[in-house]
């Protein structure tokens, strides 16, 4: 994969864009959905913010450098990205932390409903950011989690919230968030989107479904990095009329008059919180230029061809492999999952010989496709590996038994 070093200014080229991108030779990356593969020049502007911005202009940086104001340029780089306008996404903290923002906040917009409505296939952390809320709230609320092919029929007016992750973590199934959030509306329900694998993935059009709220995070199909800072979109109808329940310095509508009371931002950037991380802003102000000229459409209909093609190479020469992704694209992210009891075993010895996946309890073997760097040989070569380590039976090996600590 290794190819000429590219610059931003070369992205007129069609999909994919290989040059723009610093993964080792020889590899094939299908794991772009956990976390994206950094861009040739990342590094240099990690080298620029600490050595031409700290470390020359020091803390005047944060004027300088125009610091302070990276939340707002990199949530504006965002916003088209999910179909959201300008002003309507704040970036800081953790997706835990902005989904525990955003779910806090839905229990106050309905105070006499009790019940949050998931389902069994959602992230764990939002379950437990969900659970912890309702412990530490102690108002009566609870939490229902149906399989997700049930969750329309749960949508009532008991409901206060209707919160879920886009697209499914394990198995890339695609929920309709414009009949789910104009169902909840109807019932009188907020909408929580979680577009942890739905961002640079798939179409959004969260402005147009009028959902009041999302929530996602940069590292996986954005590229911004580990540990990038997360993002969370707000209706803007509804933003001011919301007091966040972590209530930071810097979504004070005033952060450096230091006022003992909290008076929030008239707008999307009360839901900042703390100083945000400048290095990591930066890496990701950067990843995220690459969208300027990118259409989300293209790369949607690159991500159906590719995972289309993915799976009739591994159902052809894998016939053990269990499909459990949706088969109909359009029900379907931009990811390709297979079952098998040995999941763990296979998806290191396929690492080991240059095609990394992942591996999600209890069986399932994991595959990202991303158009910004894959492209149809990729899909061929992953393939023909997968069907030499499973005709092999090299993943029955010792070394491959033994889970790591991160998997």
């Amino acid at each position: 994969m290794a190819g000429a070093r590219g610059s931003l200014s070369q992205i007129n080229n069609p999909l994919p864009k290989k040059e723009l991108f610093d993964i080792p030779s020889g590899i094939v990356y299908l794991d772009g959905n956990s976390l994206g593969p950094p861009l040739r020049q990342s590094s240099r502007q990690a080298v620029e913010v600490i050595n031409d911005e700290w470390g020359k202009d020091l803390i005047q940086a944060w004027n300088s450098a125009n610091w302070m104001s990276m939340p707002r340029i990199v949530g504006d780089q965002i916003a088209p990205i999910i179909g959201a306008q300008p002003g309507s996404v704040a970036m800081g903290d953790t997706l835990s932390i902005k989904a525990y923002q955003a779910l806090a906040a839905t229990l106050e917009l309905r105070p006499d409903r009790r019940v949050i409505l998931s389902d069994s296939g959602n992230f764990p952390t939002d379950l437990y950011i969900a659970q912890g809320l309702i412990d530490t709230l102690d108002r009566g609320h609870k939490l229902l989690t149906p399989s997700p092919e049930d969750v329309m029929d749960m949508i009532n007016d008991d409901v206060a919230v209707v919160y879920l992750t886009h697209v499914d973590y394990r198995t890339g199934r695609l929920h309709d968030m414009g009949a789910i959030t104009e169902r909840a509306h109807r019932h009188g329900a907020v909408t929580i989107w979680d577009l942890a694998h739905s961002a640079g993935a798939v179409q959004l059009a969260v402005e147009e479904t009028r959902t009041e709220f999302a929530v996602g995070c940069t590292y996986k199909y954005l590229n911004g990095g580990p540990g990038a800072p997360a993002f969370i979109y707000i209706r803007q109808d509804i933003v001011n009329s919301i007091r966040p329940a972590l209530s930071g310095w810097l979504g004070h509508r005033d952060p450096f008059a230091m006022a003992p009371q909290y008076d929030p931002a008239r707008s999307t950037e009360r839901f900042r919180i703390g100083t945000p991380p400048v290095v990591q802003f930066k890496l990701l102000h950067f990843a995220l230029k690459i969208w300027d000229q990118i259409s989300m459409s293209d790369i949607r209909e690159a991500s159906t061809r590719l995972c289309e093609q993915f799976i009739q190479e591994v159902e052809g020469r894998c016939p053990s492999l269990e499909l459990v992704s949706p088969r109909n694209a359009l029900n379907r992210g931009s990811q390709v999952s297979f079952e098998s009891n040995d999941a763990y075993s296979i998806i290191q010895a396929l690492t080991d010989q240059g095609v990394i996946g992942d591996f999600r309890e209890p069986n399932i073997l994991r595959f990202g496709i991303a158009p910004l760097y894959l492209d149809e040989n990729d899909i061929v070569r992953a393939a023909q590996t997968m069907e030499s380590v499973m005709n092999s039976e090299c993943w029955r090996e010792d070394r491959y038994q033994v889970k790591k600590q991160v998997t």
